[in-house]
């Protein structure tokens, strides 16, 4: 290498010095900054080139180093799982949230729940039954019909709204998915763009990992990595988002709970549901089987836990209505003592007949005044006493209410408990790829001297080069003087 040579190799090495030092600054600067990734400087040697002269030998020197790049130091295979644990996460979350507040709004055991509300009106029969000859006791019987009538429609107003709240939310989810899938489409062409001309686009792909990780947890979408820089983001094996472009998706179906509960065709339940909006693809449904908007969707298909509890709210009112109703028979008048609509939910439409306490009877007229037969046979009812026509045994309310709010309280906790291994398991991945990711600020600082020592290591070899080209220009050929 000429003594010029060695002036380059010099100047080389403060090159690559100063650029490391910057790129530790910028690590630095983001060290607090949510999804950045830490960045290293890539260098190489250069090799040395052929010499010849007469002043040459066979030792041959290096010129010096080139930076090659600024890599960013993530691991793809720690970002897959944080994928994908985020969209089982978000799965059972969204379920678990849900059914929560199913059993939130069942009240039990409470003196306000529905089996408190049932031991009141089995108690107001066995006092009608005791005092059947007095108005008071049908007064308060019809006073305990009527809060046990509130409490039905009250739980089943509650479903109706949790249906409602979630299906708002999953209107929500999907305006976030289509946003983000946009923002990636658009991350795609400016990666692609700044590669193809050498330039380096970390921070870019930064912001690109943080909107997969997003649409993971929606939806379980999977990653697939491109060569020239960009991704496909894959839904159920369809593309949402392929190279700059970007498929928008909507909401189709069911928009209210009693549209949930009724069959658009014979045998074909009315469920909403993920299409895809492409004119080509319009309307096609999109399969997601993870993420937060598969939970929503499991949450709201007619079969799933808010339609089975509003089934379970109808199908306890109707059996209440026409157990008591069997027992009590009609009145002179020919009316029973609950009411329905048949073709309607129960629940909603679940009545008390009698509007005073006069109107009420506890026995057979034929009788006499005294007679409490039936008063006592529908509280036996509620005592899981009572008999059919045949001698059967008649299943208690009580019995059909304990039941569904068990297998309510089952579900939820056996959902939370997968929730929380699913949570357990997404911090898991987020932290060890948070430990892969993340600026070490002793780390940066030991680099920082590193660059610091070598750029100035650098500057005493170009200051020595730089006085041996003075001593050959300056004052060779000199002699004498």
């Amino acid at each position: 290498m000429s003594t010029f040579g060695g002036l380059n190799a010099a100047y080389s090495g403060l090159v690559a010095a100063r650029k490391g030092l910057d790129v530790v600054g910028q690590n630095i600067a983001n060290a607090n900054t949510a999804g950045y990734t830490r960045q290293r400087i890539e260098t190489s040697a250069l090799s040395p080139t052929a010499q010849t002269g007469m002043f040459t030998n066979n030792i041959r020197i290096g010129q010096g180093v080139t930076v090659d790049g600024v890599a960013r130091l993530g691991s793809a295979q720690l970002d897959a799982q944080v994928r994908f644990s985020s969209g089982t996460a978000g799965y059972t979350a969204v379920r678990a949230n849900s059914l929560s507040a199913l059993e939130g709004s069942l009240k039990e055991p409470s003196e306000n729940g529905l089996s408190a509300k049932l031991g009141d009106f089995w108690a107001g029969w066995q006092n009608l039954a005791n005092g059947a000859d007095t108005s008071a006791p049908a007064a308060l019987l019809l006073g305990n019909a009527a809060e046990l009538v509130g409490q039905i429609k009250q739980g089943y107003a509650a479903v109706s709204s949790e249906w409602s709240s979630v299906r708002n939310d999953l209107n929500g989810m999907v305006s976030e998915l289509n946003s983000a899938a946009s923002q990636v489409a658009n991350l795609n062409a400016r990666i692609r763009s700044t590669l193809a001309s050498g330039g380096s686009a970390n921070e870019l792909l930064d912001q690109r990992s943080a909107l997969t990780t997003t649409i993971a947890a929606l939806t379980g979408a999977t990653v697939r990595d491109k060569a020239d820089g960009t991704v496909d983001v894959l839904i159920g094996g369809n593309a949402l988002v392929s190279g700059d472009r970007a498929h928008a998706l909507a909401t189709s179906g069911a928009a209210t709970l009693t549209a949930a509960m009724t069959e658009s065709a014979p045998g074909v339940a009315d469920n909403t549901r993920l299409v895809w909006q492409d004119s080509a693809r319009a309307g096609t449904p999109v399969l997601v089987d993870s993420g937060e908007i598969a939970g929503a969707l499991s949450m709201l298909a007619n079969g799933g836990p808010i339609v089975a509890a509003a089934d379970s709210y109808n199908s306890f009112a109707s059996g209440l209505a026409d157990k008591v109703n069997n027992i009590y028979g009609t009145d002179a008048g020919g009316t029973s003592f609950f009411a329905y609509n048949s073709g309607d939910n129960a629940a909603a439409s679940l009545s008390v007949v009698p509007l005073s306490g006069a109107d009420v009877h506890a026995g057979d007229p034929n009788l006499g005044t005294y007679d409490g037969s039936i008063a006592d046979a529908i509280a036996q009812l509620g005592a899981g006493q009572a008999v059919d026509a045949d001698g059967l045994a008649v299943e208690s309310p009580d019995s059909v209410w304990s039941k569904f709010v068990t297998e309510l309280g089952v579900a939820t906790q056996g959902q939370l408990q997968q929730a929380n291994v699913a949570s357990s398991s997404a911090t898991s991945a987020a932290g060890q790829q948070l430990a892969n990711a993340s600026v070490d600020l002793d780390e940066e600082n030991v680099n920082l001297l590193m660059f610091q020592h070598a750029y100035q290591g650098a500057a005493r070899v170009m200051t020595a080069v730089d006085e041996m080209l003075d001593t050959l220009i300056n004052r060779t050929g000199l002699v004498g003087r």
